[in-house]
């Protein structure tokens, strides 16, 4: 139907009998339903009314319309009923992504948060692809760096990424620890196969370290983290991460200009829905342990 507002009319003159009583339905004035009315019948060739004294009758036609609205009218209304409950409750599906590096953090908190609601279908994407909210591909993002500033985004700060420079035991063992910053010319480093790298650990280790002392390069955090264990060599790791392993020391102090920030990313339109606030909500509680 080329235009729904006449449908609707038409099924308020049914149901009400009354071309005033249509017009107190649906809030306009008499004379828009006279022309609704005259309107469609005009494009369906068929009369849906008998004009007579006490107001309109449906005939044959009219009956089929009201039958068919009053069917759309109970479907839209049960619709609208489901998607109510939808936004009041925590189901469906939670669709998080973040980069990969960082789920040992957000698995954990997706698993504990899906036990509190069993009725949570978990999606958690990972890659360094910049999955597009506006397009409804996640409903909360992760993202590193500066902050986002694609429109009609929500954006909030979210935690201080620390990271430091870390060597195995194996590795102090053979090759002792760095006496300082100078000393780093006669040590070996992991670092990322990305040279146009915009993480600013990696920016500085490129400004710091003679390129030849860079001898084992990875396309991921996960390689970093295996070759710096293997004793391949001196590399960055986040600093909750490393903690986890007694066999990696720290070989110096952190610089500031190391760390990056978190930022929690929502589209607008789904910002203030129900399951989003209680995953942002609980993501960010149980995040305050995760420096320590």
């Amino acid at each position: 139907m080329e235009n729904w507002d006449e449908v609707k009319t038409a099924y308020q003159v049914a149901r009400m009998g009354t071309v005033s009583g249509a017009a107190d339905v649906l809030g306009v004035h008499h004379a828009t339903v006279i022309r609704h009315i005259d309107a469609i019948e005009a494009r369906l060739g068929v009369k849906l009314f008998q004009r007579h004294a006490r107001g309109y009758t449906p005939t044959e036609a009219g009956e089929d319309l009201l039958r068919v609205a009053q069917a759309t009218e109970d479907q839209f209304n049960q619709l609208v009923g489901r998607m109510k409950g939808r936004g009041d409750d925590v189901s469906g599906e939670l669709v998080v992504t973040s980069l990969s590096s960082l789920a040992p953090l957000i698995v954990p908190v997706l698993s504990a948060f899906q036990r509190l609601h069993p009725d949570l279908i978990v999606r958690y994407l990972t890659g360094d692809r910049l999955f597009r909210l506006e397009y409804g591909e996640a409903h909360v993002a992760i993202r590193a760096g500066s902050a986002p500033d694609q429109p009609d985004n929500v954006v909030q700060p979210f935690m201080r990424q620390e990271v430091g420079l870390y060597a195995s035991t194996s590795y102090l063992e053979q090759h002792g620890r760095p006496a300082g910053i100078e000393d780093f010319p006669n040590h070996y480093f992991v670092s990322t196969d990305d040279e146009n790298s915009r993480a600013p650990f990696s920016k500085w280790l490129r400004e710091t370290v003679p390129v030849e002392r860079i001898t084992f390069r990875c396309t991921n955090n996960f390689c970093i983290r295996e070759a710096v264990l293997s004793g391949a060599g001196i590399g960055f790791m986040a600093r909750w991460e490393a903690a986890r392993d007694p066999n990696l020391v720290e070989v110096i102090e952190p610089l500031p200009e190391w760390f990056g920030n978190l930022w929690l990313v929502t589209h607008v339109d789904l910002h203030r829905t129900t399951k989003v606030q209680a995953f942002l909500s609980y993501l960010k509680e149980q995040s305050k342990d995760w420096q320590t």
